[in-house]
């Protein structure tokens, strides 16, 4: 397995994990049933905290629709280079911080996290289309 595919498969992982946090609040807030159940517009809010969580969570989901083919196609076209690799890392530690600083509503910090996601593709991006 590549470093790239290595930690592509650890972004899928955490990923993945993003939704725990604000489904439990769900719980504590509207209880199994309201979990559950479909939406409906008298339910009770998620305390600030989830609502943020669960918006990181779709970022995340909407940036990893980058990233992911970005890393399969470097790794298919065997491109891999300690740039592609260092990219791939950067997008993983990227990716948790933004979750973290956005749930704890820092938007200073999530900016710059959210940042460097973005340089890490960018990079990969860069290598597909020929640049070192």
């Amino acid at each position: 397995m590549s470093l790239e595919i290595h930690w592509l498969t650890l972004t899928l992982g955490l990923t993945v994990l993003f939704w725990l946090p604000y489904v439990l609040n769900r719980l504590v807030v509207r209880g199994v049933g309201g979990t559950v159940a479909n939406p409906r517009p008298d339910d009770a809010l998620l305390a600030p905290w989830a609502q943020r969580a669960k918006a990181a969570h779709a970022n995340a989901i909407e940036n990893l629709a980058v990233f992911a083919p970005a890393v399969l196609a470097v790794h298919a076209l065997g491109l891999s280079s300690s740039l592609t690799v260092f990219a791939c890392e950067l997008y993983f530690w990227s990716r948790l911080a933004h979750f973290v600083v956005y749930t704890l509503g820092i938007p200073v910090a999530r900016t710059l996290a959210f940042t460097g996601g973005w340089v890490a593709t960018v990079l990969l991006v860069a290598r597909l289309a020929g640049l070192p």
